[in-house]
């Protein structure tokens, strides 16, 4: 979601206005700024509200508010990664005489304690507080009011509000057995009562699961796109607080935008890296401007990824050059311009120009990377073979370039206003998906073009096979 929500009119009928429980799957977009994640209000008055929100402090806060009496519980914990998703259950259940039992709030099947909101020690509902979520409009992704903003970046999955229960978090996930990890509960037994839903079940379906007749969502405005990526099958984003100079990210931090500016220490990397194995990515280039737009992207070793100036100095992540001491591989574009290095297919310089898709395969078994546009892999040099992956013919780079031991992830350089649009095998690039999806025989991740063989998106499933 970025600049999108869905949304449901009011119902009227609630099964209880005291005990309900909303649990979702998040992963974050971007970071220190207000996000609405969930809001039931109406479009220009305050009564009945009741939000879910991450503060600008990166902290979460479930606000509630009756018209008279208003509630604020701001999480003492900070949420900071945008590489992983996150599970929030939040239980209100203001029947309990105990007053701290009133509201819980579990983060990956833990209870989390409050911190103070807006300077003031949380306190409790009153035993038996009152507050009807049938009265208003539910949004999820945006804040709610007469000046609706304050929208959601990130991915949303596995959303559940049950009118009228209060279910702790190991109805909808649990720990588990082999990583200690919390993992996502795909077929919770819930009862959801006349108000509640389940939606975001698979992909972008907004259609209601809970055997209800409470009423379906539906996109009120934006583009509500589709991802492989989600609780059980993490694949990389942007790392949107690892960049320096002026970056703006966009769909689930996988399009970045270069804003303009002239800073070519402008590095940003993806969640997710690797020491081993096979893996296949793509990458749709947007040269927005005039000659003054490049953008150089490749992979970057672990160790260098904090320092910028590491990454584009000598000579390294800039065209086809070896680069241990700079930390980089990759390629050097630029609006209407050959490939800096160059990058040659059928034996001629190609360009990479405006809505080129260039593919990669790294094979860190073997330390070898090749690069393609367009479906064709590129030849080894001017006088070099065509590569191909699935046989280890012809790379682009090859053991020389790889450091023994090391851990390598995506990484990409803009300058000017330039935006990489990454598909790590959601099957988007920005909000459209694939032209046709070709064949991938792992069964993880969906691409442009043909994945070669025994290669993989680079995902936890990817990591894991």
């Amino acid at each position: 979601m970025a600049d999108t929500y869905i949304s449901r009119a009011a119902t009227g009928s609630v099964t209880s206005d005291k005990t309900f429980t909303f649990s979702f799957w998040l992963k974050r977009g971007d970071l220190s700024r207000t996000q609405t994640v969930f809001m039931h209000e109406n479009a220009s008055g305050h009564y009945e509200k009741f939000q879910l929100e991450l503060q600008s402090d990166n902290t979460f806060r479930v606000s509630i508010y009756d018209g008279s009496s208003e509630f604020n519980y701001d999480t003492n914990m900070v949420f900071l990664d945008t590489s992983s998703w996150y599970n929030i259950v939040v239980r209100w259940d203001t029947t309990q005489s105990t007053s701290t039992d009133r509201v819980r709030i579990y983060v990956n099947g833990s209870q989390i304690t409050f911190d103070n909101a807006n300077g003031s020690t949380a306190t409790m509902p009153n035993q038996n507080f009152a507050i009807n979520l049938g009265e208003k409009i539910m949004v999820w992704g945006r804040y709610q009011a007469s000046s609706p903003g304050a929208y959601f970046s990130g991915s949303l999955s596995h959303c559940h509000y049950a009118d009228g229960q209060s279910y702790a978090p190991t109805v909808f996930g649990s720990v588990d057995s082999t990583t200690g990890e919390w993992k996502l509960n795909t077929t919770p037994t819930v009862t959801y009562g006349n108000n509640g839903f389940f939606v975001l079940k698979d992909g972008n379906r907004v259609v209601n699961d809970a055997g209800n007749s409470s009423g379906n969502f539906a996109v009120g405005g934006g583009t509500l796109t589709k991802t492989e990526d989600c609780p059980s099958n993490n694949f990389p984003t942007f790392i949107t607080a690892s960049h320096s100079g002026s970056y703006t990210f966009y769909n689930g931090a996988t399009t970045s935008f270069g804003n303009g500016t002239s800073d070519w220490s402008k590095a940003t990397i993806g969640t997710l890296g690797a020491s081993d194995g096979k893996y296949y990515w793509e990458i749709k280039l947007g040269m927005n401007g005039g000659a003054t737009d490049y953008n150089i992207t490749g992979v970057v070793r672990s160790d260098k990824v904090f320092s910028n100036s590491n990454v584009y100095s000598n000579g390294g992540f800039n065209g086809l050059q070896s680069a241990n001491a700079a930390g980089g591989l990759g390629i050097y574009s630029q609006t209407g311009a050959s490939m800096g290095g160059a990058l040659y297919i059928g034996g001629s310089s190609v360009n990479l120009t405006n809505g080129a898709i260039v593919m990669y395969a790294l094979d860190l078994d073997n330390k070898k990377m090749w690069v393609g546009k367009n479906g064709t892999w590129a030849n080894a040099g001017s006088g070099g073979g065509v590569g191909n992956p699935a046989t280890g013919a012809n790379p682009l780079w090859g053991t020389g370039e790889f450091t023994t031991g090391a851990i390598y992830l995506p990484g990409n350089i803009q300058y000017q206003t330039s935006d990489c649009s990454y598909n790590f095998g959601n099957g988007y690039f920005k909000t459209t998906a694939v032209a046709s999806a070709g064949t991938n025989a792992s069964g993880n991740g969906i691409f442009e073009y043909d994945v070669p063989t025994g290669f993989t998106a680079l995902s936890t499933k990817g990591l894991n096979t």
